[in-house]
């Protein structure tokens, strides 16, 4: 039975009281919330459902503390078959980029069983490897290259290890597998089209010959663009490729001059890991006005309310009105913006930056209305 009125009240003044015995309680507000919620289900007599929100806020609560320790590296998951023998094609794929994407300073996150998920581990080696090991009747033994490792976290939920998986990537591999890797696939697709995630590689990997993603690619430019389910410009949204080196580069390339995106006012910010020239907007403007709802890309400073990561304020910015749900148009202009070869400055990823909504990235601000 659902709490009424008065009780939830009651239950608002408890965790409010509970908030001042916490003096430095930051973002208050919200850790009210959590607690009002919690205390109003502590009347429901559903013990199978409070244990699974107590499992889900213990298990998201580790995950974050340990990814939050790494928040200054960027990060590659790796998803793909836990069958695959060792000596194989694509576990001796998967092994070779998991190596050459952490050569160029990327850290891999991975599922920690065995198959493509120990070659991920192998690959990157421990110190630049995590593992998010799902607790199974069967495969719940996490491989030798992460097993016992701080950065190893257990999971009872898929959805909770999605969340984590996904949180702080800034890129997916898939190498071929089966459900699980489809499911996890078609998962960041949908997040990163629908603008529920930031903008990020996704790069289907298989060994030449095998034709793995061939026939998935296939079946999708055959089938879910003829229908109208998808648009042509979401073919953006991913790579097919047989190329290690292809692989890593359309990962590193990505973030080569574009760092990450915000939402302000009702407008979409990009921000940029180095200056971008008027000619170079106004080249922009011209092709992809499509993307607009009215004005022009300009390039701006960062906004004043700009207070989550303060080493992204100085970092050169573009703004424009976007044309909410145009994706796939959206990563050809970070594609265009990239295509310039220009230095670029490193500067650290935002905290959580992969599966965060873009509005999600400052205190304060607010999504889009059009």
């Amino acid at each position: 039975m659902r709490p009424t009125p008065e009780e939830r009240e009651r239950y608002h003044d408890l965790a409010a009281e509970v908030l001042e015995r916490l003096d430095r309680t930051e973002h208050r507000e919200l850790v009210l919330r959590m607690l009002c919620s919690v205390l109003r289900q502590s009347e429901d007599k559903r013990y199978a459902d409070l244990k699974l929100v107590a499992a889900t806020l213990e298990e998201l609560e580790r995950a974050f503390d340990v990814l939050e320790i790494y928040s200054d590296q960027r990060k590659v998951a790796i998803f793909g078959s836990a069958r695959c023998p060792r000596e194989g094609a694509i576990y001796q794929q998967a092994k070779e980029l998991a190596a050459r994407i952490v050569e160029r300073d990327f850290m891999v996150i991975t599922g920690a069983g065995p198959g493509v998920m120990a070659a991920g581990n192998e690959g990157a080696g421990r110190e630049r490897s995590f593992g998010m090991n799902i607790t199974l009747p069967f495969e719940t033994e996490a491989n030798e290259f992460i097993n016992h490792d701080f950065k190893l976290l257990d999971f009872k939920y898929f959805f909770t290890r999605k969340l984590a998986f996904v949180k702080d990537a800034h890129a997916v591999v898939l190498c071929p597998g089966g459900f699980g890797t489809m499911d996890e696939g078609f998962e960041v697709l949908t997040l990163v089209q629908t603008g529920k995630a930031q903008l990020m590689p996704i790069v289907c990997l298989h060994p030449e010959g095998s034709g793995f993603w061939d026939d998935w690619d296939s079946w999708i430019k055959k089938t879910l663009i003829p229908h109208g389910m998808i648009s042509p410009d979401d073919l953006s949204l991913f790579k097919v490729t047989t190329s290690v080196d292809e692989a890593c580069a359309e990962i590193a390339n990505f973030y080569r001059r574009y760092h990450s995106m915000r939402y302000h006012e009702g407008a979409l910010y990009l921000r940029l890991n180095s200056e971008i020239s008027q000619d170079e907007v106004d080249e922009l403007n011209s092709k992809f006005g499509d993307l607009l709802t009215g004005g022009q890309i300009e390039r701006v400073s960062a906004p004043e309310e700009e207070t989550f990561d303060r080493h992204l304020k100085q970092a050169p910015h573009l703004r424009l009105n976007y044309r909410f749900g145009r994706s796939g148009r959206l990563r050809q202009l970070v594609n265009a913006i990239n295509a310039r070869p220009v230095p670029a400055q490193t500067r650290p990823p935002e905290r959580g930056e992969g599966g965060r909504l873009p509005v999600e990235t400052d205190p304060g601000l607010h999504p889009p209305t059009q």
